[in-house]
């Protein structure tokens, strides 16, 4: 059980430093990841980012992610549940846009620069507090992994058995702290998981923040 996300971050700090990983940047998903990737990125001496991504709402549904797509468009589908719930492709389509340009207005609010930092090159960290389905970090990861990087990783504090076993397939390492064969939600785990704010999570950005 962590204390909050702030605690979270710290442990999962610490296990990024014993596994002696050298990394330069450090891309939260807004807006709970922020408290998380802060202690991560002060840790290991890394710049901090946000990569975005937003998940694509069922019909009627919009809690039920069939999926997720990232800023730049970069698309995960749930092939399984699309094909249970029968969703025609036109609603995928319109959904997919709606979302890939709230993610791009959310990234701008983050950040002064349109799209991701430059990494090329780079070894890069991206951070979560958490993965459930697994939807939003799977888009997140695709854009990481098409931006040049030469080593891409995630780092979560707890995560789904079954979601981590399937994101370990997008990246060259995942790093979870906790993978419960009893996980629910990820705010289990928290004794205290409330709302991150935009403004909270901004300030996070702002290495005295």
């Amino acid at each position: 059980m962590f204390d909050d996300r702030t605690d979270a971050g710290e442990r999962l700090a610490a296990e990024l430093e014993a596994r002696d990983l050298e990394i330069d940047i450090v891309l939260g998903i807004p807006r709970g990841a922020l408290p998380v990737a802060r202690p991560v990125a002060d840790a290991l001496d890394a710049d901090l980012d946000v990569v975005v991504a937003r998940k694509l709402g069922a019909p009627a549904n919009p809690e039920l992610a069939l999926g997720a797509v990232a800023s730049d468009g970069s698309v995960w589908y749930n092939d399984d549940l699309i094909a249970r719930v029968d969703v025609p492709e036109e609603y995928l389509e319109e959904v997919r846009a709606e979302e890939a340009e709230n993610a791009r207005q959310k990234a701008d609010r983050y950040r002064e620069t349109e799209g991701l930092p430059d990494l090329e090159g780079k070894r890069v960290a991206v951070v979560d507090d958490g993965v459930a389905t697994g939807a939003t970090a799977t888009a997140c990861l695709r854009q990481v992994q098409e931006s040049g990087a030469d080593w891409v990783g995630l780092a979560v504090p707890v995560g789904s058995p079954r979601s981590v076993d399937e994101l370990e397939r997008e990246t060259d390492e995942v790093i979870a702290l906790q993978t419960p064969a009893d996980f629910r939600a990820v705010g289990q785990y928290y004794r205290n998981f409330g709302q991150v704010t935009d403004e909270e999570a901004i300030a996070y950005l702002d290495r005295d923040g």
